[in-house]
């Protein structure tokens, strides 16, 4: 069966309220329709050509993962993936039954939660030049792509547009208060720390992740996706060699591809080849088998 990427998403009679990246997201009155499109960006760009099935995966890892966490984290999701989509929404649920999310509305916390168990991204850039990530001291010699001695709790701002901002956990509890700034940092790192050691048994390594929590009646709860190859690096453990880059079953592939160009990062971004987009989709695809065991 052939799969057309779904770029856009308009749901007639249903008010949308933002569309982002790759979200649209929709007003049910006391509630929110997520819906993930095939898009996909990197360095902050949309691709013109989206990844067939890729929002399929994001919203369904997201279910795997917050039914898993359900019993000690709460969250924000109101439906589970098998319950029928409301009636309002059943003339769209051929477009959308897969790739849906209805949740709470929530305020969300105005700071990305990252974790780190390995060295890699902008953590590795900053530690060659100061032994440091996010200003966390770290010990002298590590290669690149090291396993970190203990996860560490690397926060950043949130960026509408362009790069979210590492930023010390102090500036954290100046923006969201002390005890928010350490509730969420040690729901973060239990998180984390329980899907490291899930995945790992399923072949895949967490080299890091973003959480995101939001306020309803004081209560913190997770919010948006969670430990997806959108918001996270998820390497082979059967390939995993410290000292350099690693493969990997997120982006990374796009961006490899996108490096080998001669394109500056600005929009417009290049059309991708098919080898490309079918290359993507199955790491995407990949990923959600390792972790989930089901078929999609």
């Amino acid at each position: 069966m052939v799969h057309e990427p779904l770029l856009q998403i308009n749901l007639p009679g249903i008010p949308k309220l933002k569309s982002g990246k790759v979200r649209e997201i929709f007003d049910l009155g006391d509630r929110l329709l997520m819906v993930a499109t095939d898009r996909i960006s990197a360095f902050d760009v949309i691709m013109p050509t989206g990844i067939p099935r890729k929002g399929e995966v994001l919203t369904q890892i997201s279910h795997f993962w917050f039914e898993r966490f359900a019993s000690w984290q709460p969250h924000h999701l109101l439906a589970h993936p098998s319950h029928p989509l409301p009636p309002s929404l059943q003339p769209f649920a051929p477009q959308i039954a897969h790739r849906s999310m209805i949740v709470k509305k929530t305020r969300p916390l105005p700071i990305e939660c990252v974790v780190r168990g390995y060295l890699a991204g902008s953590g590795w850039k900053e530690y060659r030049e100061s032994q440091t990530v996010c200003g966390i001291p770290l010990p002298p010699g590590l290669p690149e792509s090291a396993e970190l001695p203990e996860p560490i709790f690397t926060p950043a701002t949130k960026a509408e547009t362009g790069h979210d901002q590492n930023i010390a956990f102090a500036q954290a509890e100046d923006i969201v208060g002390p005890p928010l700034a350490a509730q969420a940092r040690d729901a973060s790192l239990r998180l984390y720390q329980n899907a490291r050691d899930y995945a790992r048994q399923r072949g895949i390594l967490i080299a890091d992740t973003k959480f995101e929590f939001g306020l309803v009646d004081g209560q913190l709860i997770l919010i948006d996706e969670v430990l997806t190859p959108d918001s996270s690096r998820f390497w082979p453990a059967d390939q995993y060699q410290p000292g350099r880059s690693q493969p990997s079953f997120d982006k990374q592939y796009l961006r490899d591809y996108l490096e080998t160009l001669d394109w500056n990062k600005q929009p417009p971004a290049p059309l991708l080849p098919a080898d490309v987009v079918r290359n993507t989709a199955g790491k995407y695809l990949d990923a959600y088998h390792r972790l989930t065991g089901k078929p999609l």
